[in-house]
């Protein structure tokens, strides 16, 4: 049995800046962090005693005979893209602390913990940059989603990272250097809300990427914001401004689709600036989900109080990223397995990645 755990992010600037089509022209930089909110999977070889062959367990229970019958679909493109396939029985199990599509990065890191759950059971150890690119790849190229390459790599590193994107389409993490009292009173004056579970997120992102070449101006805007921020906790001034900050940066994300806001939306942002909220953004793609708020200490008792029919999350940053939490494989596992199983091959044709701490290497032609 191999269990992963993988973080959720909270993106704060630069996002929209992430999507390939949009940095491989321009180049981009988010600036996030990973929270201490979690997805697990688990996964191993199903003894052959059962009537099935693969037993899946998400939102649903799959019990099938064949991987072509599994209806999760990176699941089963994964298993299949990864060298598996119906010589041996998996199952494999994902749970969740919060909820998918919510805006968290939650399809991401069920894609990072997963490649890293398949690759511990095949023995293998993988890097946390060589893993956030084989995420990546899974969702844009072989599932087709219309998603940045962001919460990959935020997954698989964990920690507060400046992510920058260059037109060559090299990648790079690099943790934030900030004194940590700094850090602790940004963590202090966040507040984070579910509103609800967005169904719309592959719809809005497409529209996002459709519009990319009218929002220039916005996009570019959003990207500067990133420096800025940097600054703001570099800097010894009011932390205030980081708030105000982001109250800009969702004005302007607002601007990139019709589909991100609405009139629910509007609203609780708005009762959350008179009760003391100093600005904040619906995190992920839109419609709903959770909503991130920057709220002064003395002002936090008020703002739940104008939001008290929804949830309100507490959450502190994290720095581990993707990890192992559980391996056990015994002799009977390897005989289950009956045979080696290829690695999976790299074939994004546009984007070069690499290592921030390595030199610059061309993993796909």
């Amino acid at each position: 049995m191999i269990i992963t755990k993988t973080p959720y992010r909270i993106s704060f600037f630069g996002g929209g800046t992430d999507y390939p089509s949009w940095y491989s022209e321009h180049g981009g930089a988010v600036l996030s962090t990973t929270i201490d909110k979690y997805c697990y999977v688990s996964c191993r070889y199903l003894p052959p005693f059962f009537n099935i062959k693969h037993r899946i367990v998400w939102s649903h229970i799959e019990t099938v005979s064949t991987l072509a019958e599994i209806l999760h679909p990176a699941v089963r493109e994964s298993l299949k893209w990864m060298g598996f396939d119906d010589t041996v029985g998996l199952e494999i199990h994902h749970q969740g602390d919060l909820p998918a599509r919510s805006g968290m990065g939650s399809s991401s890191s069920f894609a990072v913990g997963l490649m890293k759950c398949l690759s511990a059971l095949k023995g293998q150890m993988i890097a946390k940059h060589d893993l956030a690119l084989q995420a990546i790849e899974l969702e844009q190229r072989i599932l087709g989603e219309p998603v940045g390459s962001q919460d990959q790599m935020a997954a698989a590193y964990g920690g507060f990272n400046i992510i920058q994107f260059a037109p060559s389409g090299d990648i790079r993490v690099q943790p934030l250097t900030v004194a940590p009292e700094r850090i602790r009173e940004l963590e202090s004056n966040l507040m984070l809300f579910y509103t609800g579970t967005s169904r719309l997120a592959a719809q809005i992102g497409a529209d996002v990427i459709g519009h990319m070449g009218e929002r220039h101006t916005v996009l570019q805007r959003m990207r500067e914001m990133v420096d800025e921020a940097i600054e703001m906790l570099n800097g010894k001034g009011s932390m205030s401004d980081f708030g105000f900050l982001l109250d800009e940066s969702w004005s302007l994300k607002r601007q990139l689709s019709a589909l991100i806001s609405n009139a629910n939306i509007d609203n609780i942002y708005q009762r959350a600036l008179e009760a003391g909220a100093l600005g904040g953004k619906l995190l992920g793609a839109g419609a709903s989900g959770f909503m991130l708020f920057f709220v002064p200490i003395l002002k936090q008792e008020s703002v739940k109080a104008a939001l008290s029919e929804f949830l309100y999350v507490p959450v502190q940053f994290e720095k581990d990223g993707c990890s192992v939490i559980h391996y056990d494989v015994d002799s009977q596992d390897m005989l289950c397995s009956e045979r080696d199983l290829p690695p999976p091959v790299f074939s994004t044709s546009h984007t070069r990645y690499v290592r921030s701490d390595f030199p610059a290497r061309k993993v796909s032609v």
